[in-house]
């Protein structure tokens, strides 16, 4: 019987993990101003995870690491081939192009943290 409910906590551990990190999706933040987009980087995630913004307009995303794991030390944007090392306790502005329309995806260099920018035409 107890083997029986420690497979199945087992099981609920996995099945938490798995959509933490992989299905859950936040709901964006919509941006609507020129000025530069703070993004948090602390406690295992991006604050705010998903933003939403106009195609074909660049954003400056302005990152503050406050999570001192390796995982949070670098931001990669990989379609649109850009990789940012992230200071701790440091403001680091990285620069994005016009984006394409649709959902474009950044991660720590594991990537375990995750964010996406949701470019609307």
């Amino acid at each position: 019987m107890s083997a029986l409910i420690v497979t199945l906590a087992g099981i609920a551990v996995i099945g938490l993990v798995v959509w933490w990190f992989w299905l859950s999706k936040p709901r964006a933040t919509r941006v609507v101003s020129q000025d530069a987009i703070e993004i948090r980087v602390k406690d295992g995630t991006y604050q705010p995870a998903a933003i939403e913004v106009a195609a074909g307009q660049a954003l400056n995303l302005k990152f503050v690491r406050e999570d001192a794991t390796p995982c949070a030390e670098k931001v990669v944007f990989d379609d649109l081939g850009i990789t940012a090392d992230l200071p701790l306790n440091q403001a680091k502005t990285v620069a994005i192009p016009g984006l394409t329309p649709g959902e474009h995806e950044f991660t720590c260099q594991m990537g375990m943290y995750r964010g996406r920018l949701i470019a609307r035409p």
